[in-house]
């Protein structure tokens, strides 16, 4: 009996502690939410674009986006967006409408992806990041990793 109260108060404390550290996470939106919460508050917008073969990428996953103190800064100043380079999925922003025209070749990147974040006579390379400021202008981007400590200056300045 005495055990079954033990394990129960476990598991209690267990699920507070994962659904609390599951609020602590990066507020992600996909371009169509982004495009809706523009319309009602502006603010400031980060984008991460990744691959799921992309190293760097998952590393700033693991050590940047999971920093309590990124995820408040990018909570309190940013709208974020976190999208899939190869995605095949039609993203609709306002009244455009963007593809992946590009889904039968080798690394198949996203037309959104490839307006957003190309640089002129550069291949397209990942992690790429946007920064872009109230009025949907941007204002910054990386095409490296960022450790968390560059990532906060970023967002502080």
């Amino acid at each position: 009996m005495k055990f079954s109260v033990i394990l129960a108060a476990l598991l209690f404390v267990l699920s507070v502690e994962t659904s609390a550290q599951k609020k602590s996470e990066v507020d992600w939106l996909t371009f169509e939410q982004l495009y809706d919460s523009l319309q009602q508050k502006p603010k400031k917008v980060f984008i991460d674009f990744y691959a799921d073969w992309c190293a760097p990428c998952k590393r700033m996953d693991e050590e940047v986006f999971s920093s309590e103190a990124v995820q408040k800064r990018l909570r309190k100043d940013y709208y974020a967006v976190k999208f899939d380079v190869e995605s095949e999925d039609t993203v609709r922003f306002g009244d455009q409408v963007f593809i992946n025209e590009r889904l039968n070749r080798r690394n198949p990147v996203h037309q959104i992806a490839l307006l957003m974040a190309i640089r002129k006579n550069r291949p397209f390379s990942l992690p790429a990041m946007v920064f872009l400021d109230e009025d949907f202008k941007a204002t910054a981007r990386y095409f490296q990793y960022l450790n968390k400590e560059q990532f906060l200056e970023i967002l502080e300045n």
